[in-house]
Formats: C-alpha cells, structure tokens, sequence
C-alpha cells in the first residue's frame, strides 16, 4: 500500500475537516488522564498489579510524558520531543550516516538504542528495518524501534521506565523501558495546523494532525489520529578547502559548489537535517467490551515517509576509484613511478587490445593538463570522468520507509477467588526501507553509468503471540494481596534484504582498470536473502505490600532463542516507606539483548571519513565466506575466534522519593554492568586477510584486495562469487560481541505546583541526569579501537538537566523550559572537549475563542550553537554533527489548535 503526497494531504485535510464537522461544544484543553501531573499519574509499566499504583509510589524510577507535554513542542519527531523533556535520553541529527540518518538512532541512559525496548499500548513494537551502521560510535549496529511514526497527537502519555526490565519483558530491556499510550477517548478531538521555520532561513516545515474519539456501538470506542508532514532540509556547511582550492586552480565547474546557503543538490556538503518529505502516519486504537469480564481490542497504524541526505564530496583530482589515477610522465601521462598524480583513464576495449590509451592525465596542481586530456576526450576509446563531471559530485542518499503494524487481543477475569484476569494477544509489525543514491556512478560502467540508483532495500517483520496472567491471591499476613503474574511469549522476526538493480552493484568492464564496481557510496545488494529467527519464552512476576511500609517484587523469565541457546533472568526489588512522605526503593536485576536476525545476517558497504580519507567499508555476517575468512584471521592472530551471542547485564539501583514542603523529589542511583555487548567489531584489513589465505597456501602476497580475489580465484582457492561486490572494499568488520561496559549515573526529578497569580495555576519541574560510561574491557579479540572507546566514554554529555515552568491564566498559557547539556568530547571528526550549552524554549497560547488557540514559540529560542569546527574547512563542517542540542539554530513556529468535546 502506498499512498501518493497528494493523496495523504487530501487525507488529512478531510479528516481534520470531519473533525471540525463533528465537534460538540467547546473546551480549551482536552481534560485526561494525560494531562494531570506526572505525580498522579498510574502507571502500567514495570509492574503487573491489579491495583496499579502511581509513578511516585513505583519500584523504579518512571518519568511520565503528559498528552499535553508532547504536543506543546516546537518539533513534530518524537525523538527531538523526548530529548527536550528526559534528561536520559539523547538523540542527534545524524547528517551524513547512510540509513540512520532515515531512522535516527536514540540512546537512553547513554547505553546502545537496542538496550532499550518499547512497548506500544503495553506491547512489544516491532524493530525498524535500519541497522546504525554509522551511529558515531555508541549507536554502531544497533537495530532499534523507529520512534518517528508516532504521531504526538496519538499519545495519551508516554512512560519511560529508567531500570533492567528482561525479566519482566524479555530481551533488550537493559537501560529501560519505553511505553508509548495510545489515547482511548470515545469521544472529543483536536485538530491542529502548524508552520515553523529556523531563524537562518531554511528548514520550514509545516504539520496537519487530527485526533477523534469516537463511540463503538454502547460500550467501546475508536480513537484515530492522523498526521502529514514535510520538513525541508537545512545547510550549516562552509565551503571546503579543497573546492575553495580547486576553483582558484581554475577548475570551473566546482564553482557550482558554492552554493551554501540554500539547501540544493549542489552544496559542498550536507551538513545539516535531512529532507524529511511525504511524512503520514495513521494510528486507530480501538477496544469494546462484551461485558464486565471480558474486552477485546485492536490497534496499529500505518505511516510512510521518505527522507534524503548527503554524504561526502567527491573530489576530481583524489578520489580513488573515480578519480585517482596513478603516477605518470608529466607529457604523456605514461606510467611513471616517479613521475606526477594524475587522474584515472579508461581503455574501453581492454587494456592491451586496440587503441592503446595513457594510463592517467597529469596534474598540473589540481588542472588536468589540456593535451593530454583534449587526446582523451578526443578519442573514443579512452574515457575519464573529468570528461563528464569535471568538477567532482555529491552523492544524494535516502529511503522511502514504510511502517505497518497491528495488535489484537481479548483480555477479562476467570472468577476464581478474587478473580484470575487474562490477556491474549497478537502483534505483528514491519518495517520496510527502500534505498535510494542519486547524483553518483559506478565507475567500473565508465560512460555507460547510469547517475541514480535503486541499491535495494531493507525490510524487518516481527509476529509476537502473547497469553499473560495475573492472579491477586489473598495472603493473611501481607498487607496486600499477593500479585502473581505469569505468562508465555513467542515471537518470530524475519529481516530481509532485497537485491538492488543491476548498475548498483555491477562489476563493470573498468574493473580491472582501477575504476570501482557498485554505486558509489552505497553499493547494491547483490542478492536477496530472507533470515528468520524465532524464540519462546515464560515467566513469572510476584509482588505485595508485604507490610504497610514495605513493597517488594520479585520476577524470573527464561527465554529460548533459536539461534543463540536460553537465558534465565531475574529481579529483585522493593521499597520501604520509613514516614509517609520519605521512601527508599531499591532494585536489582540481571539482563539481556540477543542479537537481530538483521545483526546476524546483514550485509552492507559505505562509505566512511577515516582520518580525512574516504574508504569503503563493509559489514559482512560471520557466517559468510567473507566472514569466515575474518574468522579464520583473528583467530590466527588473536588466538581466539570471533561469535555472535546474547550480551548479559546487571543492573542495580537505589534512590529515594520525598517530599519537602510542596515539592516532590526523587533521586535514584544506578549502575549498568553489560558484558560481551553486541556491536560492529574493529574494523580488518580485507587485504591482509586475503594475503593470509594467500600465505596459507603457499602464495606470494598480493598489492590490492582486487588481484587478490582474482588470484585466489585463479588458484582454485576461492569462489569469486563467494566475494561478489567486495573487490573494492579496504576494509570490513562484522557483529559480534566484543566488549564491556560499566554505566552509572545519578538522576533527580523535582516537581512542584506554583501560587504566581490568584486565577492562575502554575507548575515547576526539575530533571538532571548524570550518566558515566566506562568501558573497562576493550575485548581480547579484535578488540575495539582507542575511537571507539572515546566515543562510547565521552560523545555523549555527562550532566543534561532540564527546567520547566508552564503556566495556565483564564485564556492564555506560558511555557518556559531551560536545557542543560554539560561538557562533551567530538571523538568523530576531531573538534576535541565542546563546552556546556544552555538552551531555553518558550511557548505562549492564546484562547481566539472557547475552542480555537493561536500558539507562537520557539525553540533554542537564542540562537544557540555548538563550538565551531576548527577544522571546518578539511570536509566544509562548520559544527560537530553529534552536537546533543543539534545544530540548526533557532526556529520558530506558530499552530492552531482546535478543541473539541
């Protein structure tokens, strides 16, 4: 199912027209559950009790996000909403990361986006198809849920529990839990417009949402929201060095690369947000209940968006592959070891076979020299890419993601005792990203190249077959009922990979010569493959007051992968009122995360800036021939043989919840030990590790990793097929797990009502996280770089703290918020420790009428950005791109909102 941009805006115009048609009476906020105090609020996370009690009185730490918190925000991504209001939560813009910058990966508690499960309704959501291949190195490899189809209109209110989780919820849930709550009114709606642009001119966006309730017959409800959405991209780039260079050597044609200051195809470099364009999302929740003891229900949703970036400049003079010829006679561009760099020539009949053509057009400087390139412009069977892009090219990359899912389910009470209530349900989620590069080559095709590609795509599917339990059995010296849950899980994922078109990885009659094979950037998968893994689980969760003052809780789950062998988790945890406004919670617990069938299966190369240079990497599964061969390698080298397993965690927490005055506080420590993490390994040199095959059997080295598969191949030693596509690669790495970390941290959460006006009402609140991460063992085998451990121990900030005042006034409304985020290290590109940052947002609503509001804010309402890149002009990035605020400046916005019962 695919919708045209036409067709989703038709939809959502006539829904929110429906919407207004449909209004009753008038209201200036919708009055929920979501909108009381986060103190007040009950939670269904983190534990299973009948008698749920609220977020102050849980076991662990619980922020609770309001319906009103998450739509009163400047950005319509989830993601960027999250970060304004969870000190524990990070994400980034992700400028120039091949897929994640289609599915931005987020990190809570600064651990790995996959150490994080989502719930949606209660139920586990399904991965997004994009694996982080680039994730700036805390977020390497990580296949996490796609946040940005939620729609913040749709949400009733989003849970975020800071603590291990496994042994209640099953794999990932290492650093939390994050439960997003579909609104369930069968009646009332909203409909809002909203337009906002930043202060530097670029990325305007727009949004049309509409939410409705609606009555199923005399006991149910249908709840629907609707979302379309475009975001333009932004430019934050300067002018690089070496175009700079190049246009004052008199290279014409990259002087169209001085256009930085809109966001175009001919920008030196796309340091910025992507396009996001075409951007709807559905979600229906729905529930009736046949009668007191019994209620079925459905929900899911429907979203498609695509969205586009940049990667690096291809320079006409250096880069290998396209560019880079070897060194020639100065004259006659014949192959000189001691002769001039020069740029790449093609014999389009075979080396040796007709016209003879020279082997590169000398440089003089940074201009091809004209004689010899008039000669091969000349002839026909010689071809340069100076001929036909003379001023070097930017490749565009992006995907067309597409998200589905549906969960159904019938849950009651068996009247046994007190009561045994049941919950069975269905779920079934994909993600699917088709990819697209334009304005790139494969070279190996010479002339006959075409510019834009169909690389292939990804796609992840998951079904998740639940029965859970929860039995209150009366116990005469609790002072409780004793809550016994239990229940069974079966879940089966499927990650598959569908072949790109033929140019994408076609190995072209260039080949041989120095030019390289596949779409240049992001190659083509070369087959499609489907990979399927399956698990069951079952388990048990206790908990009582054990007393009036003391809570405790108790819960066990054993889980069978298919691939990987069982795990048994557990958790213990309590807390002990010692007055009626001072309590002292405590938990600990053992976790885990198996891999993805994706992590397990996946094949990818790209692109990457290593120290300045641009190589092609790949990701290779273990299992492949390829993957073997690293094996074989490391071990040989190492003395210990790379697999692919479950990673383990503990994770211990202790905190305290009070009150002084009116002011509620909680301050919780904790500490995250995560063993044998899943992850991309360091990196292995492709050319050693054919030369040890090589040495192996006998065989003199080889000088390139091309000869090298042609001569193991010729030898009998290889299968060529076997390494189809790679022949071009430098280096590649695969999954495994490799190393281990200590996380601790210490977060605080204040909140307070406020007495500003006598009319008025006003609240305050208060959130800082300190998170440490260590990495204390680097892995014995292909142990992590020293870059990698930087990134993992200082990309994110240590100390992020948000403070937030809102207040309500007969027809208008305030909101202020501060956002802290404490000193940071740019381990990617090199700009070294970034200093603090303090971002203010504001947001003012004006009551038109009863149900109509006109609302004006800001975000980084000063114009805040990070500390420039000292080195800005080497690859034209005038900020760091793992900046926590961002860097897109200031933005402002305007919406209207209209309400009805």
């Amino acid at each position: 199912m695919t919708l045209s941009g036409m067709q989703k805006l038709l939809l959502s115009g006539a829904s929110a027209m429906m919407f207004v048609g449909m209004g009753q009476g008038a209201a200036l906020a919708q009055e929920t559950a979501a909108d009381e105090p986060a103190g007040d609020t009950i939670m269904v996370v983190g534990s299973r009790r009948q008698d749920a009690k609220s977020a102050t009185d849980s076991l662990a730490p619980i922020d609770v996000v309001s319906g009103a918190e998450l739509t009163n925000q400047a950005s319509n991504d989830v993601l960027d909403i999250l970060r304004s209001t969870v000190p524990s939560y990070n994400v980034n813009t992700q400028p120039i990361s091949d897929a994640a910058t289609i599915i931005r990966p987020a990190n809570l508690r600064s651990l790995s986006p996959d150490n994080t499960l989502v719930l949606l309704n209660g139920k586990r959501r399904h991965r997004g198809s994009v694996i982080s291949f680039l994730g700036g190195g805390i977020s390497d490899g990580a296949q996490g849920v796609d946040l940005a189809v939620f729609p913040a209109l749709a949400l009733k209110q989003v849970q975020v529990l800071r603590d291990g989780a496994s042994s209640q919820y099953g794999s990932d849930a290492i650093a939390g839990v994050i439960n997003f709550e579909l609104k369930d009114a069968s009646s009332g709606g909203t409909v809002e417009a909203t337009y906002g642009s930043t202060y530097a001119g670029d990325g305007d966006n727009y949004r049309i949402a509409g939410n409705i309730g609606l009555p199923l017959y005399d006991s149910g409800f249908i709840n629907i929201t609707g979302e379309y959405s475009e975001t333009d991209g932004t430019s934050r780039s300067i002018v690089r060095g070496d175009v700079a260079a190049l246009i004052e050597a008199g290279n014409v044609d990259a002087a169209d690369f001085l256009t930085i200051n809109s966001y175009t195809d001919e920008v030196p470099q796309y340091w910025g947000q992507p396009d996001v364009e075409d951007n709807f999302k559905i979600f229906v929740n729905t529930g009736y209940e046949f009668n007191e003891n019994l209620e079925g229900y459905a929900f899911g949703n429907y979203a498609e968006r695509t969205a586009t970036g940049g990667f690096f400049y291809r320079n006409p003079t250096n880069r290998g592959g396209v560019y880079a010829g070897p060194t020639v006679d100065p004259t006659t561009g014949a192959l000189d070891p001691s002769g001039v760099a020069s740029v790449l020539v093609g014999d389009l009949d075979g080396v040796g076979v007709g016209e003879a053509c020279p082997a590169g057009i000398p440089l003089d400087g940074l201009i091809p020299d004209p004689t010899v390139l008039a000669a091969v412009t000349a002839s026909a069977n010689c071809f340069s890419f100076v001929e036909t892009i003379p001023g070097g090219f930017v490749p565009r990359f992006g995907g067309n993601n597409t998200d589905y899912s549906m969960a159904a389910g019938v849950r009651g009470m068996w009247d046994l005792g007190e009561g045994l209530s049941f919950d069975f349900s269905v779920v079934h989620g994909v993600s699917d990203t088709d990819f697209f590069i334009n304005n790139t080559i494969n070279a190996s095709l010479g002339p006959n190249t075409p510019r834009d590609f169909v690389p292939g795509a990804y796609k992840q599917s998951e079904t998740i077959y639940n029965a859970d339990f929860v039995y209150p059995m009366p116990v005469s010296f609790f002072a409780s009922d004793l809550n016994i849950a239990f229940g069974t899980e079966f879940r089966t994922e499927t990650f598959e990979i569908t072949k790109g078109d033929d140019a994408s990885f076609a190995l072209g009659p260039l080949s041989d010569q120095g030019f390289s094979s596949s779409s240049n950037g992001f190659g083509g998968f070369t087959a499609s493959s489907e990979n399927e893994q399956s698990s069951y689980a079952i388990y048990t969760d206790l908990e009582a007051d054990v007393t009036e003052r003391l809570t405790l809780q108790g819960a066990v789950r054993f889980e069978d992968y298919e691939d990987f062998g069982t795990t048994t988790n557990f958790k213990v945890a309590g807390m002990y009122h010692l007055t009626d406004t001072f309590r002292v919670r405590s938990t600990f617990s053992t976790g885990f995360h198996a891999p993805t069938a994706g992590q397990a299966n996946v094949t990818n190369v790209t692109t990457q800036n290593v120290n300045g240079v641009l190589v092609d990497q790949g990701t290779i599964p273990l299992a492949s021939r390829p993957g073997q061969l690293a094996a074989d390698f490391i071990e040989a080298r190492d003395g210990g043989r790379p697999v692919l397993g479950t990673e383990e965690a503990e994770n211990f927490s202790v905190g305290v919840v009070f009150g002084l005055g009116p002011m509620d506080w909680t301050i919780d420590y904790f500490h995250i030990d995560v063993d044998d993490r899943i992850a991309l390994s360091a990196n292995v040199d492709f050319l050693d590790a054919l030369n040890f095959v090589a040495d192996a059997n006998g065989l003199s080295d080889y000088s390139s990793v091309s000869s090298a598969i042609t001569g193991l191949a010729d030898e009998g030693v290889i299968v060529r097929s076997d390494f189809a596509g790679f022949e071009d690669l430098s280096e590649f790495r695969y999954f495994t797990n490799s190393f281990d970390t200590v996380t601790e941290g210490v977060e605080i959460v204040g909140t307070m009502p406020l007495t500003i006006t006598e009319t008025g009402t006003s609240n305050a609140t208060v959130a800082v996280a300190y998170i440490d991460t260590e990495v204390d063992d680097p892995g014995a085998i292909n142990p992590i770089s020293a870059g990698r451990i930087a990134a993992l121990e200082e990309l994110l900030p240590e100390v992020k703290g948000t403070a937030t005042f809102t207040h309500q006034e007969d027809r208008w409304r305030a909101m202020v918020r501060g956002i802290y985020y404490g000193e940071w290290e740019d381990t990617g590109n090199g700009t070294g420790e970034q200093a603090a940052e303090f971002v203010v947002d504001a947001e003012l609503g004006l009551s038109l009428y009863d149900d109509l509001e006109l609302i004006v804010g800001a975000a980084n309402l000063f114009d805040e950005y990070p500390e420039e890149n000292p080195d800005a002009l080497s690859l034209g990035q005038l900020y760091p791109e793992s900046a926590p605020m961002g860097f897109a400046g200031g933005m402002y916005y305007v919406k209207l909102r209209y309400v009805f019962d």
